[in-house]
């Protein structure tokens, strides 16, 4: 699929799911934050339990996934307001999608949502000092490879970026895409195109992020699905990590014969498997508060 059959049927996928939800009575938000010069594709919301607003909290930064080419905030509020139930302050952003803005419009975005982080939090009451990451599909992918430019010097100097003075304490990560070999799983070529250009394996080492794992890379729990097409992506990063001394955990979620356990299963807010899920990454994030 090209980029607008995605949109649409990403979309359609995502109306259903998420049909009749509605901002929880025990979250308070605050909405369409700029955090960078680029209009709709940088505002953020902050989502937080109701009667913490002049508590600092632990933070959470959720990257939003959608193939590099679909989804904003809006997709994921009710996710990231429900990890908000669970105790944590949580910022949803939007960042730029290909092919109108290819590659690296959303990692420069994703350093910028940080930024902000580092600099506004915490007016917002979020504690920089417990901070978290989540991502899921190419927001997995994006939210790993940001986690080892801010640990692997070399990396980040890659990209010319000025990065944040953060400490990510831990990292969710949900069906992601980790490895770029020339032979990636699950993904058509129409989508590789729209976000890394007609030049796309040159590009491949800026997104090695497997090359770039270092001890001091947070510690991650790693998740996919029975049912994930990218499920063999989750235990090539797992021995990367192990192969450096980082704190791993892997879980594979589902049985055999579970075809609703698929890929980004955990969004569906109102599942019982993804209520396990969501209360299972939270529960891993208070082990490094």
């Amino acid at each position: 699929m090209d980029a607008i059959e995605i949109r649409a049927a990403f979309g359609a996928n995502d109306d259903k799911r998420d049909r009749g939800l509605a901002t929880p009575p025990e979250v308070v938000r605050a909405d369409d934050i700029p955090y960078g010069p680029h209009g709709k594709w940088n505002l953020l919301d902050i989502y937080r339990p109701r009667g913490t607003e002049q508590t600092p909290l632990p933070c959470i930064v959720s990257v939003h996934g959608g193939g590099w080419v679909y989804g904003d905030k809006d997709r994921y509020q009710y996710y990231c307001m429900d990890l908000a139930r669970r105790g944590f302050a949580v910022v949803n952003f939007s960042y730029r999608l290909a092919p109108e803005h290819p590659f690296p419009a959303a990692v420069e975005d994703v350093n910028a949502a940080f930024r902000w982080v580092a600099e506004h939090g915490r007016e917002h009451m979020l504690d920089t000092d417990r901070l978290f990451a989540v991502g899921d599909s190419a927001g997995g992918q994006l939210a790993a490879q940001y986690a080892a430019m801010l640990t692997d010097p070399a990396f980040g100097a890659m990209y010319g970026l000025a990065l944040p003075p953060l400490t990510i304490r831990a990292l969710a990560l949900h069906c992601g895409h980790y490895r770029f070999d020339g032979a990636e799983e699950g993904l058509d070529s129409a989508v590789m195109r729209a976000y890394f250009g007609p030049d796309a394996k040159e590009k491949l080492p800026l997104v090695d992020t497997l090359a770039h794992i270092t001890h001091a890379f947070p510690p991650s729990l790693v998740m996919t699905a029975q049912y994930d097409f990218l499920r063999g992506q989750a235990p090539v990063l797992c021995q990367a990590l192990e192969e450096k001394g980082v704190p791993c955990r892997y879980v594979l979620y589902g049985e055999p014969g579970q075809e609703h356990m698929g890929h980004v299963f955990h969004l569906d807010i109102r599942s019982p498997e993804a209520k396990t899920c969501n209360d299972e990454q939270c529960a891993f994030f208070r082990a490094y508060c």
